[in-house]
């Protein structure tokens, strides 16, 4: 039992590293350097057990995972030093202090990017998932945001190795032809076009080896550091995060889960003849190979692809978020990586001349029934500016008083904003905003980030990605708003349960769910038209002050000048 213990104090020894000390980093670099030898012993371990990784790679994947975590508690160690030696004695609300914290973000980010860069695999796929959310800070989002799968593509033999153990026969006596480049190389498999004894065209999605074993490692490293970093700084609390990455990450690499979701999707939009799903081929997919219908097509975001399809950016903006928000209202099962990569537009059929064409369903969520209907409560308060409504729903989503920041998120504007929908803010509610941010503090956000349901993040994760693509096709956001509007009342007015089918829905059901989105619609209309009356009662009276100011102003001149005269 004791034997963790001698192993930390024979590289103290080793090392010269005092036995105490009084400062808290300098503990978590030597408990980091303690947990790195631990780890690699493990590392050894869990390589030479694993049966799915090749012989030969095994000790070196294991020695590439201790300098993995080598260079992640370096990094981090900088990075806590940065924050807790640079912030120290300035008062949080003052100027200075607001100026060093952006500088300190600036380089952090860029510490934590360059150490992303580097260990590529799972610390991508995290770095990517933290700049999908929209509350971090904004250095953070803009710097991991150019991150991309940078996966070097596996030598094609170890990669014959895997599709041999998990299909039980040789490439040859399944496939006619298999290219052994890769079309698609990730994070945590590549994808392979082959055609089968059929003659049918497929994607072939192959499993890097090792993998599994490597996430135990990359993981364990992520949360000591995550725990460590509370403990050294109390208001910078990211344990939540590492939790819903792990969790994320898990069931990417269950590429069965995979093919059971890519078929829910389809089931559910079965009447949708603009979505296409590529067809799993169940002969030749396990956990680790996943084999599909080949689809072509290029990426969603791609404008120039577009018009020389002769194809409307704004109407493929429109179709991708009508898609999104059904499943998020109304599905309540969602694709939860919509990045443009895994989104391909294929010229030619459905009713808009194109199709979109989802690949990836690792990600994908089921949302608990309970959150969908409030959520789709809560889309109808922020499109209406409901300002009592969303603090009632704050407090069902646990966030109290932070509520009034979700019209910001969502929406772009404040819940007291008189701009248009989809406008944004004009400039006095963007200072008067500023001016609330200034004094929200960074525990405010962690506690509020903390606080959200996990079905909560996956939305807030997903629309962002969303947002990202419209604002390439160049679509307006009001496009958006509309759309999840409308979803929401449908939402409200669909029961999975007595009515698991929601295209199949009785006419009377869909009439009365349009009546309620046309009844939204006008209602936002009125307020709007009422607004837009203020303000031109605004400009009318601003415009008669001045008449009426020049016009005394002369008569007064005027006056003097007979006097004179």
């Amino acid at each position: 039992p004791n034997r963790p213990q001698k192993k930390k104090m024979e590289i103290l020894r080793k090392f010269k590293f005092p036995a105490r000390s009084k400062s808290p980093i300098y503990a978590f670099t030597v408990t980091g350097v303690a947990l790195t030898a631990v780890t690699g012993g493990a590392a050894v371990s869990i390589f030479r057990d694993s049966p799915s990784v090749h012989y030969p790679n095994k000790i070196a994947t294991a020695i590439e995972g201790v300098a993995r975590s080598s260079r992640a508690i370096y990094a981090i160690t900088l990075t806590v030093a940065d924050y807790k030696y640079n912030l120290r004695g300035f008062p949080v609300e003052s100027d200075e202090y607001l100026q060093r914290l952006t500088e300190v973000h600036s380089r952090s980010a860029r510490r934590i990017r360059k150490l992303c860069e580097s260990n590529k695999g799972f610390y991508v796929k995290a770095g990517q998932f933290v700049a999908t959310l929209k509350l971090v800070p904004k250095e953070y989002s803009l710097a991991l945001s150019s991150l991309q799968d940078q996966a070097v593509p596996c030598n094609f033999q170890d990669i014959k190795h895997v599709l041999a153990s998990n299909l039980g026969q040789n490439l040859e006596e399944i496939f006619l032809s298999f290219d052994e480049e890769p079309i698609a190389a990730a994070s945590i498999a590549q994808v392979h076009h082959a055609v089968l004894k059929n003659h049918q065209e497929v994607a072939v999605k192959v499993q890097y080896p090792g993998l599994k074993q490597n996430m135990k490692l990359d993981t364990t490293i992520m949360s000591f550091l995550s725990k460590s970093v509370s403990q050294i700084i109390p208001e910078y609390r990211f344990d939540w995060l590492v939790y819903e990455f792990v969790k994320s990450i898990s069931e990417e690499l269950d590429f069965i889960q995979e093919a059971k979701n890519s078929e829910r999707i389809a089931k559910n939009f079965k009447h949708n003849k603009t979505i296409t799903v590529p067809t799993v081929i169940w002969e030749f997919t396990t956990s680790q190979v996943l084999t599909m219908h080949f689809c072509k097509g290029f990426k969603v975001d791609d404008v120039e692809s577009l018009k020389r399809s002769n194809l409307s950016p704004e109407k493929v903006a429109q179709v991708l978020v009508e898609v999104f928000a059904e499943m998020i209202f109304v599905h309540g099962f969602i694709h939860g990586d919509p990045h443009p990569g895994n989104i391909l537009v294929s010229p030619g059929g459905g009713k808009n001349g194109f199709s979109l064409v989802l690949l990836d369903h690792g990600n994908c969520k089921t949302l608990d029934e309970g959150f969908r209907r409030d959520f789709c409560r809560l889309w109808e308060a922020l499109i209406l500016l409901d300002s009592k409504k969303i603090q009632e729903l704050g407090k069902q989503f646990g966030v109290g008083k932070y509520a009034k920041f979700f019209p910001v998120i969502f929406t772009g504007r404040t819940s007291e904003s008189k701009s248009r929908l989809g406008k944004g803010m004009s400039v006095q509610e963007r200072q008067k905003l500023k001016q609330e941010l200034k004094l929200l503090k960074l525990e405010d956000v962690t506690t509020f980030m903390g606080s959200l349901p996990p079905d909560f993040l996956t939305v807030l994760r997903t629309d962002g990605l969303i947002r990202s693509i419209i604002l390439k096709l160049g679509a307006p956001q009001r496009l958006r708003l509309l759309a999840y509007a409308k979803s929401a009342v449908y939402g409200l007015g669909y029961n999975p349960v007595s009515e698991p089918d929601f295209v199949d829905k009785s006419i009377i059901s869909r009439s009365l769910m349009l009546m309620s989105y046309l009844r939204l619609r006008l209602v936002l209309e009125l307020v709007e038209l009422f607004q837009g009356m203020k303000k031109v009662k605004h400009t009318i009276y601003t415009l008669y002050g001045r008449i009426i100011k020049g016009i005394t102003k002369n008569v007064k001149v005027s006056s003097v000048t007979g006097i004179v005269l």
